[in-house]
């Protein structure tokens, strides 16, 4: 039935009608006829944007009553939710195609990214929750990040391999003004713990981790600002993007600060400056005469993204004075080696919109680099310890197609090398290959198959750490390789895509390792107690976002 928000409108001739019957600040008189002109000129332009932002507030309130309304009268919207196959990290929420439906009736779909796609509040969520179990009946360890390679950033993917409850909340208020300026604020919650009991205060991780304004389509913007943006506060920057079915970032860039977006330098270049904070508190520091003094400091991040079409270039420069007096070795009595001050990483990669041009799908390909305290080349100022000297590269590949009507393949390929990371003659190498495969069975059902290669060869050169016992230990040299394998039942309202949620998984998963890898660390899964190869573990995991 016809829509009660469908109605034409006049703008002009309403915005000039408005106008002639408002009085002005003064008297005829006193005022010239250019300066009467100039002033009833501004009021028809604002009215005009009034009464636009109008137009499209009942376009999507009526839209939103049409998919009420042909849900209660038993049939299905126009057209499916839809949602891209790559999902923001930085989030935890998909990004959606601008063509999509609502998903609940009568609730505007107000949670993309787009500016200007909505106003008021509203709510979105990523979550996870699972009981991963070993073939003993007890909870088995896991993670993507279960290997030794994983303390320098090598993840071996998530299916069937993940043993904790993880919620991001999101709320955002959106706020259009009468003279057409957007403002965003968001502040997102975000809480985690790996125990299956349903009271977990004493385990809770609470954490604010993201508070924060965005200013844009601001009148007083021209030129190469007329499309930028403006923003304050703490949060995950907006261009940073991750391998979703291996839980891991390519580049995050997270703090407190504030920056630009979208400065339009030429046609083809849009650059985004930022100025992120990020606090190191409570190290050791390297004195003879107060051997437990602690120090504290920032790291200051000054960014530059850039973007040429596909092409991303990422620079950062990073500065956190006095971290030079970190002793970044914890064992007592044994100063840490030179310990970064300075650095910078940089990144170019290139974002397809093809299956590494072979076909429909999408692909991403980033190549980084990082000096001193930009050795961290994925989490961009977050590791304080990094030598004066680490020097790190990394390749990461990946994408998605589909085979068949009913089969599609996520593969990826991570690669990383550092030297003189923690320690002068250090080295961490590693390679991993994975690849999620899913098979469509029905509208409800699908199969999914994961499989993980991880090789590596790790060379601490003395590094060491202080144990669960207090007693100080050093991580010895490894070299090999890691094999996982899992097989999930997957149950969700609607299959198709890797990034459609929410789904019910039910899984088993087959892990082995070259036994060498055990003698790394007293603290690190492998070679734990009852877990040193050829392993088993079962479990089921929920994963929802909107």
């Amino acid at each position: 039935m016809p829509s009660p928000f469908r109605f034409s409108r006049h703008p002009l001739a309403v915005a000039v009608a408005l106008a002639m019957t408002l009085p002005t600040a003064a008297s005829a008189a006193d005022r010239s006829i250019e300066e009467r002109l100039a002033e009833l000129e501004a009021r028809i332009a604002a009215s005009e944007r009034r009464a636009s932002q109008a137009e499209q507030r009942a376009a999507r309130a009526e839209a939103a009553l049409e998919a009420q309304q042909g849900t209660e009268q038993g049939h299905a919207p126009a057209q499916q939710l839809a949602q891209h196959d790559n999902v923001s990290r930085t989030s935890g929420v998909p990004q959606t195609s601008e063509d999509e439906e609502l998903s609940a009736p009568g609730i505007p779909s107000e949670i993309r990214e787009e500016e200007g796609k909505g106003e008021g509040l509203s709510m979105s969520v990523y979550a996870r929750s699972g009981l991963l179990i070993g073939s003993d009946r007890k909870s088995a360890p896991g993670g993507p990040y279960l290997t030794p390679a994983g303390r320098s950033g090598g993840a071996v993917g998530r299916l069937g391999n993940e043993p904790d409850t993880y919620v991001e909340t999101i709320f955002d208020y959106n706020q259009r003004f009468d003279n057409g300026a957007h403002s965003l604020y968001r502040v997102m919650l975000a809480d985690k713990t790996t125990t299956s009991n349903d009271w977990t205060a004493d385990e809770s991780e609470l954490n604010l981790r993201q508070a924060f304004v965005e200013f844009s389509d601001l009148p007083s913007f021209t030129g190469a600002f007329e499309n930028a943006s403006i923003w304050a506060g703490k949060r995950f920057d907006r261009d940073n993007f991750n391998i979703e079915w291996i839980d891991s970032d390519i580049v995050f860039l997270a703090g407190t600060g504030a920056g630009i977006y979208d400065i339009s330098v030429t046609d083809g270049w849009d650059t985004s400056v930022s100025l992120y904070g990020r606090s190191f508190s409570d190290y050791p520091v390297i004195t003879r005469e107060q051997p437990e003094l602690n120090g504290d400091t920032d790291n200051l991040i000054l960014t530059s993204n850039n973007r040429f079409g596909p092409w991303q270039w990422m620079i950062s420069g990073m500065s956190a004075n006095d971290n030079d007096e970190r002793d970044n070795d914890p064992r007592n009595g044994v100063p840490g080696d030179n310990v970064a001050e300075n650095g910078f990483q940089t990144m170019l990669a290139y974002h397809g919109d093809s299956f590494f041009g072979m076909g429909d799908g999408t692909f991403k390909a980033a190549l980084m680099y990082g000096h001193g305290l930009g050795g961290e080349v994925k989490d961009l100022g977050a590791d304080g310890n990094l030598n004066d000297d680490a020097n790190t590269t990394r390749l990461a590949l990946y994408g998605t197609t589909y085979l068949s009507p009913n089969w599609r393949i996520a593969p990826s390929l991570l690669a990383q090398t550092s030297r003189d990371r923690y320690a002068n003659g250090d080295r961490y190498d590693w390679v991993t290959l994975s690849a999620r495969l899913a098979n469509e069975l029905t509208e409800n059902f699908e199969m999914q198959y994961e499989a993980s290669y991880q090789w590596m060869d790790l060379d601490p050169a003395g590094y060491g750490y202080v144990d669960g016992n207090n007693n100080p230990q050093v991580f010895e040299r490894v070299n090999g390789g890691y094999t996982r394998l899992t097989i999930a039942p997957t149950i969700k309202p609607q299959v198709g895509g890797f990034g459609l949620r929410p789904e019910i998984r039910f899984f088993a998963t087959w892990s082995d390792w070259n036994k060498d890898l055990n003698r790394f660390s007293d603290e690190d899964a492998l070679g734990s107690d009852g877990f040193t190869g050829s392993e088993w573990t079962f479990g089921t995991q929920m994963e929802v976002w909107f």
